[in-house]
């Protein structure tokens, strides 16, 4: 499900990046409003402008964007929870069984007897 909505979340951001640099510019964007095209007031107060197919298309895929965005945000907050990673770590190992001196309890692994030295080895000590 997960997988579903990121893909639609990639198309619909794909359809939102065509619509808007489909439309046309207007002209007096922030770049007017600094004295370089008409007065302020034109600028700030200006009349509205025609509602066309590209600005429904783009307020319509920007809410579906953000619909998606936060569905996925929750998903993705909710199928984790919270723990360290050192704890995950040391849970998923065994824990170590204690050896009790004079049991003969050894810890699973290891052998029950010393390694046999060869026959006729002798030790030297450097003096």
């Amino acid at each position: 499900m997960y997988g579903i909505i990121l893909f639609l979340l990639i198309i619909d951001g794909l359809l939102l990046s065509v619509i808007v640099l489909m439309q046309s510019g207007k002209g007096d964007g922030l770049a007017a409003m600094g004295g370089g095209g008409g007065t302020m007031a034109d600028s700030v107060l200006g009349g509205r402008q025609a509602v066309t197919l590209l600005t429904k298309g783009t307020w319509t895929t920007g809410a579906i964007f953000l619909v998606l965005a936060m569905v996925l945000s929750i998903m993705s907050s909710r199928s984790r929870s919270a723990a360290s990673v050192l704890q995950q770590e040391f849970s998923t190992q065994p824990t170590p069984q204690p050896l009790l001196p004079g049991t003969g309890v050894t810890p699973p692994g290891q052998a029950t007897t010393p390694p046999a030295t060869g026959a006729g080895t002798t030790t030297t000590t450097n003096q």
